[in-house]
């Protein structure tokens, strides 16, 4: 079974190659997830390799890094610990302020950002953020009402 850290999603499917941290001294350093199902208390996981209980218990308490290139294009909307601090700008109403809190949703999460508008909280979806480079200001485009004396036209 894989649990997920630092507040990402579930990130393992079928056929991501995945490698074991910290490795075993002996046996294979990688494998490919062949099936991925969900469980009670997080995915359960079949991977390449691994046929015997022996062998899974092996990897018990370790981690599973994927390279970046195949992880979802979206994944750094979820990456909190890289959020923090991030300057948020509007289209319209311009500088926003940083991101305090990345809130965990069952449909998405919220970033919560203080700045000269007080404490605003802005949904991550599609529709809103509008672009997330490696450095710089993340913009958006808030709906209207969301933000207290900012009318967004």
């Amino acid at each position: 079974m894989t649990v997920t850290v630092h507040g990402l999603p579930p990130l393992v499917r079928e056929g991501l190659e995945v490698f074991v941290v910290p490795p075993r001294l002996k046996g294979p350093r990688s494998h490919v997830v062949k099936r991925v199902s969900e469980g009670a208390h997080g995915q359960l996981v079949s991977l390449s390799g691994v046929t015997g209980i022996n062998e899974a218990d092996g990897l018990r308490g370790r981690y599973l890094l994927a390279c970046e290139k195949d992880l979802p294009d979206d994944v750094a909307l979820h990456d909190a610990e890289a959020l923090f601090g991030r300057e948020v700008t509007d289209e319209s109403l311009g500088f926003l302020g940083t991101i305090e809190e990345v809130m965990v949703g069952p449909a998405n999460d919220v970033w919560v950002i203080e700045g000269p508008f007080g404490e605003v909280l802005v949904p991550v979806v599609e529709d809103v953020v509008l672009e997330v480079p490696d450095t710089g200001a993340i913009r958006v485009r808030v709906p209207s009402g969301l933000v207290d004396g900012g009318d967004v036209q």
